[in-house]
C-alpha cells in the first residue's frame, strides 16, 4: 500500500511540475495544500464560443492512493448547470468511471478510465464536455431536460452562472 501511495505521489508531482513548466490553455492547476499531493484545485476557463465562454470555474480533483490505476473524482466548487454535472458539482464523464465494463451498458470499456490519462487529459475532457453536453445519460436530469426542451432558458441560466463566476474570480 505505501509503495503504491508513493508511486502515485511521485507521478502526481511530475504531472504538477510539467503543468507548471508548460501551462495548458484553458485551465490552471495546483495543490489545495502543499502537504497533500492527492488534492488539486483546478480553475477551468469557460471555452471560447460556448455558453460557458469567459467563466471561471473552480473544481477539486481528488486522486485515489492507487492513481493511475483508478481515476480521480472531480467536483466543481463553483456553481455549474450542465447535463453532465451532478447538482452537488460532481463531474460525470466516461473517463472518470472505473476501468472495465459498464454495469449499466452505456459505455464501452475503451471509453472508461485507463492509466494513460493525466491531469491534463482529464481537464481537457471536462472542457470538451462543457462544449458539447451529452444528454443521453445525464447526471443532472433537470439540466438535461432544460437543454433538450427549453434551450433559451438553459442558456439564460448558464449566462447567469458565468457572470457570477466572473464576479467571484
Amino acid at each position: 500500500m505505501a509503495a503504491t501511495t508513493s508511486q502515485a505521489s511521485l507521478l502526481l508531482a511530475k504531472q504538477l511540475r510539467d503543468l507548471m513548466k508548460s501551462p495548458v490553455d484553458g485551465f490552471s492547476a495546483g495543490l489545495v495544500d502543499d502537504s497533500n499531493m492527492f488534492e488539486w484545485r483546478v480553475t477551468i476557463i469557460g471555452p471560447p464560443d460556448t455558453l460557458y465562454d469567459g467563466g471561471y470555474f473552480n473544481a477539486i480533483m481528488s486522486f485515489p492512493t492507487n492513481y493511475p490505476n483508478s481515476p480521480p473524482s472531480v467536483k466543481f466548487l463553483s456553481e455549474m448547470w450542465h447535463p453532465n454535472v451532478y447538482p452537488d458539482g460532481r463531474v460525470c464523464i466516461s473517463i472518470l468511471h472505473a476501468p472495465g465494463d459498464d454495469p449499466n451498458g452505456y459505455e464501452l470499456a475503451s471509453e472508461r478510465w485507463t492509466p494513460v490519462h493525466t491531469v491534463e487529459s482529464i481537464v481537457l475532457s471536462i472542457i470538451s464536455m462543457l462544449s458539447s453536453p451529452n444528454d443521453e445519460s445525464p447526471a443532472n436530469i433537470e439540466a438535461a431536460k432544460q437543454w433538450r426542451e427549453t434551450r433559451d432558458e438553459f442558456k439564460k441560466k448558464v449566462r447567469r452562472i458565468v457572470r457570477k463566476s466572473q464576479e467571484m474570480f
